[in-house]
């Protein structure tokens, strides 16, 4: 029986009021003089400090908490380009999560153009109006392209939360089941399925992390260096030569399936070295189904993208703190020293005693091992380990400019959200 209706999921979304956010007012308007401030004249002092020095919207303007999440819904969630208006209630989602979760506030903006040039030319346009954009479901390699472009012409950060979400997440889920497995990062061999926006993000950031032996499979099977029909993107992964799927999985350390289900077998794992890493993220059916993996390979530590098996690569560990952190020194862009930080930031939460209210939420012991390397998105200390580690990488990368940043303050700020 599933765990969630149709029905129950459409009364959620219609019931008491259509959709799953609203706007909330800050400031009293209960008396003619508050009227005077919020609106016409006292408005105007605050526009002509702005005007003065635009880093005043930061002090009188909602922008230094506002995300916006910006889609074409050209690739969402498993239900692929359904299009601009369809990708709302997604939208909606992640603005729920992103207020939930860190606090940040979000509009949803959904822009009904599938080129890069218009698509960009709208984000650009409105993005004074935010601190932060969340780019989301976008379909490959146009991802790509729009994303390194408003990256370089925008003084906000930007990410791609399809590509860099699951990147820094399962680099935090590898990083900790390599400890389990007595398995050093820089001699894996990883094997990639899948060659879309978060599978070349992952891998990328895999190999910032020390990994050199990296096998990467789109559709038509191998990325080597033979083929033709290969993007720029694809060809960072490329083999120098061809080789069989079994070739391509003996001995291999990790797997991490992007694609969709059957994409690789359950004869493919049984190639693989000991103690195995097996992560199946295709949502919501994993290339493999847990309990057939555990069938073949009993000794593997197994991570989906599903929320009803252990050890969950759910994005919602990522974005709402990556966001909080960079977006409260004001960094400019969220690079990679920020994401790393975030990956091992996460992966030394796994290891931290478990809150006994954290266990009694998910009704079960909980404690670093095998079914459990990576945190819950429900601990609550995740704003302030996560954030403050973002936060602290963006100031010692550069990419922020504050000065008198003061990690211990910032993080006791953090915990009074909590």
């Amino acid at each position: 029986m599933p765990l969630v209706t149709d029905q129950e999921a459409l009364d959620y979304h219609q019931f008491p009021q259509p959709g799953k956010i609203s706007v909330e007012v800050t400031k009293p308007v209960a008396t003619q003089k508050d009227l005077s401030m919020a609106y016409t004249p006292g408005v105007a002092v605050p526009c002509l400090e702005i005007e003065k020095d635009s880093n005043n919207a930061y002090k009188y303007t909602a922008k230094r908490n506002l995300v916006a999440v910006i889609s074409n819904g050209t690739a969402v969630l498993g239900l692929g380009n359904i299009g601009a208006l369809a990708s709302k209630p997604v939208m909606e989602g992640k603005g729920v999560l992103f207020k939930s979760f860190s606090g940040l506030d979000s509009f949803d903006i959904e822009v009904d153009s599938e080129d890069v040039d218009r698509f960009c030319d709208v984000v650009e346009a409105i993005a004074p109006t935010f601190g932060g954009i969340n780019l989301e479901d976008i379909k490959a390699p146009e991802c790509f392209e729009i994303e390194r472009r408003l990256v370089e012409k925008l003084d906000i950060p930007v990410m791609h939360d399809d590509q860099h979400g699951t990147a820094v997440i399962s680099t935090a889920a590898i990083i900790n089941a390599c400890e389990i497995s007595n398995k050093k990062i820089e001699n894996l061999k990883i094997v990639v399925v899948g060659a879309g926006a978060a599978a070349i993000s992952c891998a990328k950031l895999y190999k910032h992390i020390g990994v050199s032996d990296i096998y990467m499979l789109d559709s038509k099977g191998l990325i080597h260096d033979s083929r033709d029909n290969l993007n720029s993107q694809k060809k960072e992964f490329s083999s120098k030569k061809e080789l069989s799927q079994e070739e391509i999985f003996k001995d291999a350390d990790v797997v991490v399936g992007l694609s969709k289900p059957g994409s690789f077998s359950v004869d493919d794992i049984k190639h693989m070295a000991k103690d195995p890493i097996i992560f199946t993220l295709a949502n919501p059916t994993p290339e493999i189904m847990p309990d057939k993996t555990k069938e073949v390979r009993p000794d593997a530590i197994i991570a989906t993208g599903r929320s009803d098996f252990n050890n969950q690569v759910n994005n919602v560990l990522g974005f709402p703190f990556i966001f909080r952190g960079a977006m409260d020194v004001r960094a400019k862009k969220i690079n990679t020293q920020m994401k790393i930080a975030a990956s091992y930031a996460l992966a030394k939460l796994a290891k931290a005693d478990i809150p006994k209210e954290l266990e009694e939420l998910l009704g079960r012991e909980v404690k670093f091992g095998k079914d459990y390397i990576i945190p819950s998105p429900f601990d609550k200390r995740l704003i302030v380990e996560v954030s403050s580690a973002v936060a602290q990488a963006a100031v010692e990368s550069g990419s922020s400019n504050m000065k008198d940043f003061n990690l211990q303050e910032y993080r006791e700020e953090l915990a009074k959200r909590l």
